[in-house]
This record gives C-alpha cells, sequence and structure tokens, in this order.
C-alpha cells in the first residue's frame, strides 16, 4: 500500500496520558484527538475516567469523530469506549479481532487482567456492524493516513514488553497480535501515533516506512513500552531509533522513567514527554509547534 499524497496540516492533541498538564485529570492509559486531511480521528480512550472531562477542557467532542482506532484491547486504551458509546454512533470504529481476547499479566504470580472491558465489548456488540472495521491488514482511512494493520516482528532485541498470557495459568504467552499503529504522510515525513508498541517501537516504524515509500519519520508520538526493557534492548532501541533520525520523539504513557531518560540524552530538544493537554501542529511550512494546556 502506498499513498502518493501528501497532508499539509495536522494537529495531534494528547487527551490522556499518565502525566497532565494544568487543569487537566491524568490517569494510567493513553488517548490521542488527531486532525489531518479534513478528518478527525480519536485514537485509543484511555481507562474511561479522564477522557470525557479532558477532552471537554480542550473544546473536543470525542464523539464527533470520523474514525475511532483501538491500537490494542487492553483496558487502559479501550475502557473509554463504555462512555463514548453513549454519545453517538456517527464514527467508524478500527480495531483488530484479537483486541477482545481474554489477556492477563500474570507478575509474582499474581494475576490481573488487561482485557477490555466487559461493558465495552457489550458496547461492541451494540454497535452497528456496518460500521466496524476488524483490521487483518494495512488500511488506508483517507488519502494521507492509515493503520498499518498488524506488524511484522522482525528485531531480535524487541518483544511484547512485559509477562503478558491469554491464559490465568500463564501457559499461553500473548503476543499482542491485535497491536497496530496509525500514520499520517506530510510533506516533511511521517507522524506515527503508538498505543503501546507491543510489536516493538522500531519494528513498527519499519512497517510505516515500507508502507509509505521507505518515506522518513518525522514525529514519532505514543507509549513506547520501554518501562520494562533491560540496558541491551534500551540501548539497542535507542540506538535504531537514532538511525531513524526522527526529529520530533514524544514519549507518553507506558514509556517508562529510565527509557525517557535515554531519549531525552540520545535526542536532546528533539525529544519532548507529552501529557494531557499538548498540542503538536505539524504544516508544511515549518517544524512542530508544541503547547502544553
Amino acid at each position: 500500500m502506498n499513498a502518493g499524497a501528501a497532508c499539509r496540516e495536522t494537529r495531534v492533541t494528547i487527551l490522556v496520558d499518565n502525566e497532565a498538564g494544568a487543569g487537566l485529570e491524568a490517569e494510567h492509559g493513553f488517548s490521542l484527538w488527531i486532525e489531518t486531511g479534513g478528518k478527525r480521528i480519536l485514537f485509543d480512550t484511555g481507562q474511561g475516567g479522564t477522557l470525557m472531562a479532558n477532552a471537554r477542557i480542550l473544546g473536543i467532542d470525542p464523539a464527533a469523530a470520523d474514525h475511532l482506532v483501538l491500537s490494542h484491547g487492553h483496558y487502559d486504551h479501550s475502557g473509554g469506549l463504555v462512555p463514548l458509546l453513549h454519545h453517538g454512533h456517527g464514527f467508524i470504529l478500527h480495531c483488530h479481532p484479537g483486541a477482545v481476547n481474554p489477556r492477563y499479566s500474570i507478575r509474582n504470580r499474581i494475576v490481573k487482567s488487561l482485557q477490555m472491558p466487559r461493558e465495552a465489548m457489550a458496547g461492541l456488540d451494540r454497535f452497528p456492524q456496518e460500521q466496524l472495521d476488524w483490521v487483518q491488514r494495512p488500511v488506508l482511512l483517507g488519502d494521507t493516513v492509515g493503520l498499518t494493520g498488524p506488524i511484522a516482528r522482525e528485531t531480535i532485541f524487541e518483544d511484547s514488553g512485559g509477562p503478558f498470557f491469554l491464559d490465568q495459568a500463564g501457559h499461553r504467552p500473548d503476543p499482542v497480535d491485535d497491536d497496530l499503529a496509525l500514520w499520517v504522510r506530510t510533506e516533511n515525513g511521517l507522524i506515527v501515533c503508538v498505543g503501546c508498541a507491543h510489536a516493538g517501537l522500531i519494528n513498527t516504524l519499519h512497517q510505516v516506512r515500507r508502507l509509505n515509500d521507505g518515506m522518513r519519520i518525522l514525529a514519532v508520538i505514543g507509549g513506547f513500552h520501554l518501562l520494562n526493557a533491560d540496558h541491551r534492548r534500551l540501548e539497542q532501541t535507542v540506538c535504531a531509533l537514532d538511525r531513524l533520525a526522527p526529529d520530533h520523539v514524544i514519549p507518553c504513557h507506558c514509556t517508562g522513567e529510565e527509557a525517557v531518560a535515554s531519549l531525552r540524552r540520545a535526542f536532546g530538544k528533539r525529544c519532548r514527554p507529552g501529557m494531557a493537554g499538548m498540542i503538536c501542529s505539524f504544516d508544511a511550512a515549518g517544524p512542530m509547534n508544541a503547547a502544553t494546556c
């Protein structure tokens, strides 16, 4: 899949994140509001506790989205479906079929459910099926924006980022195969939005470039899920990202303090940690403008 057009203006607002700007609420979760090419896209929904309140303060109506994308089915990205589905069904909802699977983390023999909340799954059952896109391959949402579909796992140093399983006994590892990312093609390069990058940040960026004739990465924003990464993985990720030479690196949510510190050392002013309320504007005339509410 190759998109020939390029968007001249894109605006990305962080609605939900572990950190928040003044007057906004933080939670362990992630959500972006993306305006590009005349389209409004809600990318992930957080746990559901802060999405609508933060959006209201920022002057955004998530229910007015043209597209709603779930990067994967974990509760901290899909829980916001519950209040959102009560507000309208005008959007097309995109997610991988595996997003509704039961899944768990197991640490020190403690089992925690990570799956999409039951109320959200019930909402999907009631959602108009003609507006539900089960993503199993790359998808274009417009001339200049698309979804990766399932991401090829190619690097030898990246993994799903945690002790994830498809069963409570811990016999079936969960590779988080439903993980996907969103890209926007601009005249200055590709803007890549990731939820948790469970497929691996570098794997994700390589797939996005393959889908866009090898175009350079302008910016990457989202959760990089490096909070459990050992020193070797962290070092290899930073080196590989440096070779891709993005102009803007905006780590959020599950990236982890040590990883953020490493990214800031490597990228300097090009790395700016995200938070709810941050607005990133990209246009053809110049570099990104970022403001924090």
